[in-house]
């Protein structure tokens, strides 16, 4: 469907509905719809008797009569137009209808949504919220004084980084994609170029260059490009230090040519310029042995004596990451200098593991009620079932990512057992004793025996 109307150039994010024509690129708003069947009835309710068809083009064949109600006619539709059309139809009014449908979610509205999703990381979805709200605002800026704030979010494994790139996803009105970092290299190398992140923007966007510059990249493990090591002068970096200064133009905003078929770029293949200063760039990784540099603190000798209790201190405090901190990682400077907002993802506890195991929209628990349901048994989960698979998940430190494993291990023998059982089964409780030794409890139904009759 035509992402806007061919009469007034109202995009459809901005109309309340929009009719299909006959061509792909043919599509009336719902307002240009009810003004052409207002003009049509004024105009043949004052002609009278005209014949349909009769209009511009045919005055030499009206009577006089005809002639009269059909100016009449066109008068008042003009009037219609000039007096009392319901909306604007000029360029900047249609740019600025664009924006209020950008705008019609609030941060506090986004962060309704990925809370349906995601348990936990409040300052995560507060800080993306009003990144992507003011992403919105910055490209209808016409003063250039509102500029782009890259985001980097720094978690552990299982906290949640990818579910809250791939919620936003699905809320947004701009193109959205996330991108692998682990299979970039640096340009001649085997391996994807950098530009192919863009290529998958892109295809987000059906193709449409222009869209495309306004969307939004998630660059997912982005600490697997860190420099492997401080001595430079051993071997060229090229998937690590080489793919970081690869990016620094791309994530800043430059023009850029692209392989459209994606692959190699080749000097004289089918590229496209392409400009991402209006991209927004999220990057996310878990950093593990971020805080080790910690434990190198401790002393046992000495007047630089430090307790242990002093240095578990010290840990509560790496809250705050700081730029310095991902550096001596292996991050580069130019890099971290555009990645302004740096996010830190907590650490998911019991209680945390035991939510996102019940409340999400998509939770485990609810989508094994949904499978056991199709073959007629109600499936329950106790509270001290819960609480059992989310320690295990936390000794395995695996985090929401590790409760899967843990669920479909348990629910193996249920799943295989069930449909076919001798009785058939009414409702399946999993216990505390269930998530240790795989022992459900199972309730069958009454099966009514047949009267015998003698004869």
């Amino acid at each position: 469907m035509s992402d806007k109307c061919v009469f007034c150039g109202r995009p459809a994010s901005a109309a309340r509905f929009m009719i299909q024509g006959s061509g792909e690129k043919v599509a009336l708003c719902n307002d240009c719809v009810s003004v052409v069947s207002i003009i049509a009835n004024q105009a043949y309710l004052n002609m009278d008797d005209v014949e349909f068809g009769m209009g511009p083009g045919n005055e030499d064949s009206m009577s006089e009569e005809e002639r009269a109600a059909f100016e009449e006619a066109m008068q008042e539709c003009d009037d219609f137009f000039d007096e009392e059309l319901p909306f604007d139809l000029t360029e900047a009014a249609c740019e600025e209808a664009e924006l209020v449908s950008q705008k019609k979610m609030t941060p506090m509205e986004i962060t309704e949504v990925l809370n349906k999703h995601v348990i936990g990381q409040d300052k995560a979805k507060k800080t993306l919220a009003v990144a992507i709200y003011n992403h919105a605002k910055r490209l209808h800026d016409k003063s250039g004084r509102i500029k782009k704030s890259n985001i980097m979010m720094i978690g552990p494994s299982g906290s949640g980084k990818t579910l809250l790139a791939q919620t936003l996803a699905g809320v947004l009105d701009v193109p959205f994609a996330i991108v692998d970092a682990t299979s970039l290299t640096e340009a001649g190398y085997v391996g994807d170029d950098v530009e192919n992140i863009l290529v998958r923007l892109i295809a987000a966007a059906d193709g449409d260059i222009e869209k495309a510059e306004r969307g939004i990249i998630y660059i997912d493990e982005i600490d697997k490009i860190a420099r492997k090591g401080e001595n430079r002068s051993i071997t060229r970096d090229v998937s690590g230090e080489g793919v970081q200064h690869a990016l620094l133009k791309i994530i800043e905003g430059s023009e850029v040519s692209v392989p459209v078929s994606g692959g190699r770029k080749h000097p004289h293949g089918n590229n496209v310029m392409m400009d991402t200063s209006n991209i927004l760039f999220i990057c996310g990784g878990a950093f593990e042995g971020l805080a080790d540099s910690l434990e190198e603190k401790k002393k046992t000798i000495g007047f630089g004596f430090t307790s242990e209790a002093e240095v578990e201190t010290e840990k509560t405090e790496v809250k705050d990451i700081s730029p310095d901190m991902l550096v001596k990682y292996g991050m580069t400077p130019e890099l971290m200098g555009r990645l302004p907002v740096i996010v830190k993802l907590d650490d998911l506890k019991e209680s945390d593991l035991v939510r996102i195991l019940t409340e999400p929209e998509f939770a485990l628990t609810k989508e094994y009620q949904q499978l056991l349901a199709e073959d007629g048994v109600e499936l329950e989960f106790k509270e001290e079932a819960l609480q059992e698979i989310a320690k295990v998940a936390l000794e395995r430190h695996t985090g929401a990512r590790g409760l899967r494993s843990i669920m479909e291990d348990m629910m193996l023998d249920i799943m295989y057992t069930v449909p076919s059982a001798e009785k058939p089964v009414r409702s399946c409780t999993i216990t505390k004793d269930t998530v240790q030794n795989k022992v459900p409890v199972l309730r069958y139904r009454r099966i009514k025996r047949k009267e015998s009759t003698c004869a």
